[in-house]
C-alpha cells in the first residue's frame, strides 16, 4: 500500500504549508531543492517543534551539496551515482561524529527509465553496481528505488519497468522494499504498479502560485 502520510513540497511552498499538513497529520515530506529546503525545515521546526516528522530529498543532488543535506535529510531518494554515494557517505560519517544526526541515511537508487540525457537518475542496468556500492558503506541504508515518469511514455509502461527493478533490487537485498513512484497526475497506475510512496503535491496544495497576479 502506498504511503499517504506524505507531500511533495515544490520551491514556492512554505514552511506553514507543510505545519498545516502536519496538523492534518502528515509525517513525510519531501523537497527538490537542497538549498531552499534547509530553511524550510528550520522554520518548521521552529513551528511544530514536537510534530513527527521526516524529510525526504527528491531532486537532483550535486555531491557539492552532501555535506548540507545530510544535516537535515532523513532520506535521499535521488541517489544515481557513485560519486554522489562517497560523498554521502562521507558527509553522514562526519555528521554523525559531530552530533548532528543520530542515524545513518537512508537512500534510494534514482532511475533514469528512458535514459534521456540531462535527466536525473541512473541507467536502470546500472541500478544494481550503483545498489552494491551503497551496501557497502556502513554510513547509507538501501531503501529502493524512485523514479519519474517519462511525459513522453504512457506511465503504466515506465511503472511497470520500475517494478521490474525494484523485484530484482529486494532479491538481492529484501530490506530495499521501497518504490517512490507517482504524483499527482499518474499516481493511481504507480499504485497499480507497486508504488510504495507516491509524491505529491499538486493535489493536495494546489497548482503552481504565480509569480505575479
Amino acid at each position: 500500500v502506498a504511503q499517504v502520510r506524505s507531500a511533495a513540497l515544490r520551491h514556492d511552498r512554505s514552511a506553514s504549508d507543510a505545519a498545516l499538513l502536519s496538523d492534518l497529520g502528515l509525517t513525510e515530506f519531501a523537497e527538490n531543492r537542497e538549498q531552499e529546503a534547509r530553511g524550510k525545515v528550520a522554520e518548521f521546526t521552529e513551528l511544530r517543534p514536537a510534530a513527527p516528522r521526516h524529510w525526504h530529498m527528491v531532486g537532483q543532488l550535486q555531491r557539492n551539496k552532501a555535506r548540507s543535506v545530510v544535516r537535515w535529510a532523513d532520506v535521499v531518494e535521488s541517489v544515481d551515482s557513485p560519486r554522489l554515494v562517497e560523498a554521502l557517505a562521507k558527509a553522514t560519517g562526519n555528521a554523525l561524529e559531530a552530533g548532528e544526526r543520530e542515524h545513518p541515511l537512508d537512500v534510494l537508487v534514482q532511475v533514469n527509465l528512458d535514459e534521456a540525457p540531462g535527466r536525473g537518475g541512473c541507467a536502470p542496468s546500472d541500478v544494481m553496481t550503483l545498489a552494491q556500492a551503497i551496501t557497502t558503506t556502513r554510513e547509507l541504508r538501501l531503501r529502493g528505488v524512485m523514479a519519474v515518469a517519462p511525459q513522453h511514455t504512457r506511465p503504466d509502461v515506465s511503472f511497470r519497468t520500475l517494478f521490474e527493478i525494484a523485484t530484482r533490487l529486494r532479491q538481492d537485498w529484501p530490506e530495499a522494499s521501497e518504490i517512490s513512484a507517482g504524483m499527482s497526475g499518474d499516481l493511481e497506475s504507480a499504485v497499480a504498479h507497486g508504488s510504495t510512496r507516491v509524491r505529491v503535491g499538486t493535489a493536495l496544495l494546489g497548482g503552481r502560485r504565480l509569480i505575479s497576479p
